[in-house]
């Protein structure tokens, strides 16, 4: 599942360590997420949208995951 997490975060300022703990996940869990390397549970995805005041939708790309 791709996402748009390393350009928001970025965008924010915010470095990796300080995104893990706004959402309460190691910072390799966050290197692993801006990589595709890891799908984060619903409420992981939550958190992480939340932070940067947007939908779910708008952060990760589910599209692929349905073809």
């Amino acid at each position: 599942m791709k996402n748009k997490i390393k350009l928001l975060r970025v965008e924010s300022n915010l470095t990796q360590e300080e995104l893990s703990k706004l959402v309460g996940v190691r910072r390799e869990t966050i290197v692993f997420l801006e990589k595709n390397q890891y799908n984060p549970s619903l409420l992981l995805s939550y958190k992480i949208s939340k932070v940067f005041n947007l939908s779910i939708e708008e952060v990760f790309d589910f599209e692929d995951e349905f073809k």
